[in-house]
C-alpha cells in the first residue's frame, strides 16, 4: 500500500467529522443533539440503508489511511451494530435512535490518525488544509 502524506490523513479524519455531525449531530436539543440516522431511525429501510452507506464510507475512510486492524474491527463493530438493530422493529429503532454507533466508529478512525499524523486545526476552506500550530511543522 502506498505510503499516506498527512495532508490524505488529515482529510480522511475532516471526513469522519462531517459523518459524526451528518450521522449524530445534525440538530442540536439543548444537552442531546439527534442526527440523520435518529431521524430515519423510525422510517424501516431508509434508516438501515443510510446506516450502512455511513459506515461503509467511514470504513473505506479507514482502510485507505491504513488505520490499524485493532481500530478497524472496533469500527467494524459499532457500526455493524447499528446497522443491524435497525431491522429489528421497535426496540431495534430505540437502539438506532440512542445508540451513537457511527459517532464511536468515527471518533476511533480520529484517534487512530491524530495518534499517526496529528490532528488538523479546523478543516478544508477553499482546498486548504489548515493545520494545528503544532502539527505544521510534520507536513
Amino acid at each position: 500500500m502506498a505510503k499516506i502524506t498527512t495532508e490524505e490523513a488529515h482529510k480522511a479524519w475532516i471526513t469522519a467529522e462531517e459523518i459524526k455531525r451528518l450521522t449524530d449531530r445534525l440538530i442540536d436539543l439543548g444537552p442531546f443533539s439527534v442526527g440523520l440516522e435518529g431521524l430515519l431511525a423510525f422510517v424501516p429501510v431508509a434508516g438501515t440503508v443510510f446506516s450502512l452507506a455511513a459506515g461503509v464510507l467511514l470504513l473505506c475512510e479507514a482502510r485507505r489511511v491504513d488505520a490499524s486492524r485493532w481500530t478497524m474491527s472496533r469500527m467494524a463493530f459499532y457500526v455493524g451494530l447499528r446497522t443491524l438493530a435497525s431491522v429489528v422493529p421497535l426496540e431495534g429503532w430505540l437502539v438506532d435512535f440512542f445508540f451513537r454507533g457511527h459517532l464511536m466508529a468515527a471518533t476511533a478512525l480520529q484517534k487512530d490518525i491524530a495518534r499517526r499524523y496529528g490532528v488538523p486545526l479546523a478543516g478544508l476552506r477553499a482546498g486548504e488544509l489548515r493545520l494545528h500550530p503544532a502539527n505544521a511543522e510534520a507536513v
